[in-house]
């Protein structure tokens, strides 16, 4: 009996080290993918087996593969007349809980490992919100700098004249992501509307002309703000003056996110791309900033010319996280702060770090902050910003409505409040330290896992 009873337990429990073997097995070339994939399975396995009913119905292998991958090629002609081709991707991960919705990106180091990653992140994440979304992102190997206006437009409808028959305003609503701004989706959003023949909120991110969402391009760096002060208003710090506050990226995430570090009180001393980092010992105000958006926004610049302006040091190819700070925001791209960095900020008096983009922090990096206890917030929390006035923009699109600035602001306050919120009621351990990364996966996978189980087998 008794070895009956133990056969049972085995199998009504998950055993994360044989999942992620099996995907590992399965999926031997995608390393991005089987990072985010462990990085939440050793989170929720205690609450995940405490739920018999999950298991029975192999809950965790259907959550952690995609319900679909579209792949096509992309065939279009460069200003010389060239015929040029990438591939495109959309990975339709999960929608339990709404429609599929996540970003497109346009970079060079586009592949199906990094899609599946993003996808299965953005599950998560858009479940945080409490909004009515699902999880999905995709792309293509393109890389829109060095390119034209035109080139980008014959790119981006070429792209979706393939991508176009898997979306729709209730079954899948793309956005942008890295290498697509508004410029992006105005293109491809003009090509989908021709192609499908209808005027719905079906990408977002649009133009406040024809359906975008006032603060849409600020709402990321926003939201990661607005997260982190939740966590330190439980530390009783109320605003970031005296916070010396170190940025990587100089995008859309990192700029708004500077901003309003600056109307907080804080010093930003570092931006970055992908050739290296600015230091600005003096800080990065107002002007400075204006600068900056001019820089990437109007002229397409390199952080480099920032250091050549203003005489500041930059260094080549570097990031800045060996630079001494209170706070580090890291908002460029995936696995950009290693353990190593990790150890330096931590020595260098850094008490808290919330993410702006997806998955910055190795997972090296991550057991350093836990190890130390400082403020930690994971992007699938802190930068969730970004998906949740996309919502607010599908919500818009829907009832032919626009609000305000303030309504769209606040709502996303109220946003991020509810996430930190959700945060602590399962991250919280016995010592009062907050697990965030503990707590934004079990509140993110229990809403999908209870809407998955209540739809049956699928």
């Amino acid at each position: 009996m008794q070895s009956q009873n133990n056969i049972k337990q085995k199998k009504d429990t998950m055993n994360v080290k044989q999942v992620l073997d099996n995907l590992k097995r399965r999926f031997p070339n995608e390393p991005e993918y089987l990072q985010a994939v462990e990085e939440v399975l050793g989170s929720i396995e205690e609450v995940y087996n405490s739920y018999p009913e999950f298991e029975k119905s192999n809950l965790i292998e259907r959550l952690c593969i995609p319900d679909r991958i579209f792949s096509f090629r992309v065939t279009w002609v460069d200003d010389k007349g060239n015929v040029q081709t990438n591939m495109g991707y959309r990975i339709q991960h999960n929608n339990a809980i709404g429609p599929y919705k996540g970003g497109l990106r346009l970079h060079a180091s586009v592949n199906p490992s990094i899609l599946k990653f993003l996808a299965f992140e953005q599950t998560f994440k858009n479940s945080l919100t409490t909004l009515p979304m699902g999880g999905a992102k995709g792309g293509s190997d393109f890389n829109p700098k060095g390119k034209s206006n035109a080139e980008i437009m014959r790119f981006c409808q070429a792209f979706m004249t393939e991508l176009w028959r898997y979306i729709g305003p209730e079954t899948d609503v793309p956005a942008g992501d890295i290498g697509v701004g508004g410029r992006e989706i105005g293109f491809l959003y003009g090509m989908y509307k021709k192609l499908a023949r209808e005027n719905t909120g079906t990408l977002t991110g649009k133009g406040i002309e024809y359906g975008g969402s006032l603060i849409r391009p600020e709402a990321t760096g926003y939201g990661n703000i607005y997260f982190l002060m939740n966590m330190l208003k439980r530390k009783g710090i109320n605003d970031l003056k005296g916070q010396v506050v170190a940025i990587s990226g100089s995008g859309n995430v990192a700029t708004y996110t500077a901003e309003k570090v600056l109307e907080l009180g804080g010093k930003v001393i570092t931006l970055s791309d992908s050739n290296g980092y600015i230091y600005d010992p003096d800080g990065i105000d107002s002007e400075k900033l204006a600068y900056v958006f001019e820089l990437k926004n109007v002229y397409r610049g390199r952080i480099k010319e920032y250091a050549e302006k203003y005489g500041c040091k930059y260094v080549d190819g570097g990031r800045p996280w060996s630079e001494k700070c209170t706070i580090a925001l890291p908002s460029a791209t995936q696995n950009e702060l290693t353990g190593d960095d990790a150890a330096t900020l931590v020595k260098n008096g850094c008490f808290a770090v919330s993410e702006g983009a997806n998955m910055p922090s190795t997972p090296e990096a991550i057991e350093v902050f836990l190890k130390n206890k400082i403020l930690y917030a994971p992007g699938k929390a802190a930068n969730a910003g970004g998906v949740s006035v996309s919502g607010l923009e599908m919500t818009q699109n829907s009832i032919k409505l626009s609000w305000s600035r303030e309504e769209v602001d606040q709502k996303l306050q109220d946003i991020m409040k509810n996430i930190h919120d959700a945060c602590i009621k399962y991250g919280t351990e016995k010592d009062g330290y907050v697990n965030y990364v503990k707590g934004a996966n079990i509140a993110g996978f229990m809403k999908v896992a209870k809407a998955m189980t209540a739809h049956g087998i699928l």
